[in-house]
């Protein structure tokens, strides 16, 4: 098996399979599969709103995936996502709240945008400092951050910016929402889904450029295979962990700027879902290919939104199930794919 028919083989095998222990598992709960699996695919695909569902999360779970995938090439394994979309709405909320209500659109958008950015890089720098500077394991930092994110979130929210009498901060100016599809083609029926759709598979091509058409992508790619070659060779290794981890959490600002700019407009508790932790599952099943990304946050996309949809039949936790199967079996079937190619 050849290293390019694994990478599209392994994820195929892993969704079928992951579908088919799914469908037993349903059946077990009593429930008809195939009925399942028919109303969530309508539900999701059949009209303008399930399908502007489904890219929206989608375009979240893009930026996420990448927020993963990039340290992933330098053998950095980022699980702070969740923490570095945490920040990242917070600030853009923070940000929005505060701007100049007469500000333009062309002004406030990118200003809110770069405040998450920010907010998710600096975040994600800790763990890389921590790493590149002391040693510690990128695993155990970030989560950890995780943790102190929620806290200074949380804290932030509930003792000085949530509104009277709610659990949010104040909305975002007018001019700092991104323009939601349905509002300016009327499609998509009032769905989340928004302009930043159209950012999401930019990024993800900018992202494969950087890594497999620039210098600098191929000297990161070089400190992930093997950082004391790529030292002898003249490559500073720790510059390029911190810079995966830095774009990294950039990247995963942007997946917040999607969620507070293009969908709630303001910041409260809970609002990621833990997307942070799916976006792993995203990047684990593409591979860590910023292109097969696209794919892999389609689907997950469609498991997300389309569990909801069926939960007046499952519990929405069996899709969860799935989620986690599948990644299961990407991970059993890339160590089967190593052990044949050996």
């Amino acid at each position: 098996m050849t290293r390019k028919s694994a990478q599209f083989l392994i994820p195929v095998l892993s969704i079928l399979s992951a579908l088919a222990v799914s469908s037993l598992i349903i059946l077990i709960a009593g429930r008809d599969p195939i009925m399942i699996f028919q109303k969530m695919l309508y539900a999701t695909l059949g009209s303008g709103y399930g399908i502007g569902q489904v890219l929206f999360r989608m375009s979240s779970l893009i930026f996420v995936g990448l927020a993963v995938a990039l340290p992933f090439q330098v053998k950095l394994f980022n699980i702070g996502a969740e923490g570095q979309l945490q920040m990242g709405s917070f600030a853009a909320a923070m940000t929005g709240a505060m701007l100049p209500a007469t500000l333009s659109s062309f002004a406030a958008i990118p200003i809110c945008i770069l405040a998450a950015m920010a907010a998710g890089a600096c975040w994600a720098l800790v763990a890389g400092v921590l790493k590149v500077r002391f040693g510690v394991n990128e695993v155990i930092a970030t989560i950890m951050l995780n943790f102190i994110a929620q806290g200074i979130t949380g804290y932030m929210l509930t003792y000085h910016f949530a509104m009277p009498s709610t659990v949010h901060t104040a909305p975002v100016i007018d001019s700092a929402t991104i323009p939601a599809w349905s509002t300016i083609t009327g499609i998509f029926a009032k769905s989340p889904v928004n302009l930043s759709t159209l950012l999401a598979p930019c990024i993800a091509l900018l992202f494969w450029v950087i890594l497999f058409r620039s210098r600098f992508g191929y000297e990161m790619r070089a400190t992930g295979l093997q950082p004391d070659a790529a030292r002898y060779g003249g490559i500073h290794a720790g510059m390029h962990m911190l810079a995966a981890m830095g774009i990294g959490g950039a990247a995963a600002g942007l997946g917040a700027a999607n969620i507070v700019l293009g969908h709630k407009h303001f910041y409260e508790a809970g609002m990621t879902g833990g997307m942070g932790f799916t976006g792993i599952a995203v990047a684990l099943l593409a591979g860590a290919h910023p292109l097969w990304i696209l794919l892999s946050a389609f689907f997950f996309g469609i498991l997300e939104y389309g569990g909801l949809t069926v939960n007046a039949y499952i519990p929405k936790d069996i899709f969860m199930m799935i989620e986690a199967i599948t990644i299961l079996l990407v991970i059993t079937f890339s160590a089967l794919g190593k052990r044949i190619q050996h």
